[in-house]
């Protein structure tokens, strides 16, 4: 397997790009799945995936939120040889109430773990927590540049995932053995609040921060204010909601079961990030 390249799509995005260090750390050949790449990829036009996929024998697919396209892209790369593909699904896949009627990215997610299942490729799917990178690398990150995370998030908590932690499952599945038809759920050590990360924050970066707590419609009216639309603005609200409801507290061992470790906490994470929130 490692005498061909490793397709990587979403190789720029926060576990992607991790994955893609990862495997070229260890000298073995990746093909990074973009639109600007060697062959060009895109999601949204399948006249690039079999070029993509040519030669390529393990994916680590990260999906595009809001489109079937994990079925028909598997079904090809399964027709052009592919031998292994490591799904990046999300938590809450199997859980009745997860995912509100709003949020796109929940139908992606079951019709693709559906799909590689179905594929007869061998398949490992993993279920992050929330990412610890959405506070330094994603959307949380300007509201805490400015001072204050404004979430309707409510007092609950989550165990959120370091995608360092990801991405080392990710490339132990792509590369290893005994990691077909598994399902790893991966979260951190321990959940916060968004109080205590906030306040985990604060620490490492020497700001005073703060959460503040909204209600889904005082989130949609402020995002709405700013120039989102409603449904962008009920999406972003909706993929909050599993936090408010306690649905996100949960402590997985995933990452133990795949790495024989414990996840990395919140606070090594935070210090690690310190300079993002300088900035």
């Amino acid at each position: 397997m490692t005498k061909h390249p490793i397709l990587v799509t979403g190789g720029t995005g926060k576990s992607g790009s991790r994955v893609v260090s990862l495997l070229r750390a260890r000298g073995l050949p990746v093909r990074v799945a973009s639109r600007s790449g060697e062959p060009p990829f895109d999601w949204l036009d399948r006249a690039t995936w079999a070029p993509a996929l040519d030669g390529v024998t393990a994916v680590y697919l990260v999906p595009i939120d809001g489109e079937l396209l994990t079925r028909p892209f598997v079904e090809r790369a399964a027709e052009l040889g592919v031998e292994r593909v490591v799904l990046l699904s999300g938590r809450g896949v199997d859980v009745p109430g997860y995912s509100g009627e709003a949020n796109i990215a929940g139908a992606t997610h079951v019709d693709g773990e559906s799909a590689v299942r179905d594929s007869g490729i061998a398949w490992t799917i993993l279920r992050p927590a929330w990412f610890a990178q959405n506070f330094s690398e994603g959307i949380f990150l300007d509201a805490l540049r400015a001072g204050e995370l404004r979430l309707p998030a409510g007092d609950g908590a989550a165990s959120f995932v370091d995608a360092e932690d990801i991405a080392e499952v990710a490339v132990a599945a792509l590369t290893g053995d005994g990691h077909s038809g598994r399902t790893y759920e991966l979260s951190g050590p321990r959940a916060l609040t968004l109080t205590e990360a906030v306040a985990e924050i604060s620490t490492a970066s020497g700001r005073d921060l703060r959460y503040v707590p909204l209600s889904h419609a005082e989130f949609v009216a402020e995002l709405t204010a700013q120039g989102w639309t409603d449904a962008e603005a009920e999406d972003y609200a909706e993929a909050v909601g599993p936090i408010r409801r306690g649905m996100d507290s949960h402590v997985s061992d995933g990452v133990r079961q795949a790495l024989g470790r414990d996840p990395r906490d919140f606070t090594a994470y935070a210090r690690a990030s310190a300079e993002a929130w300088r900035a």
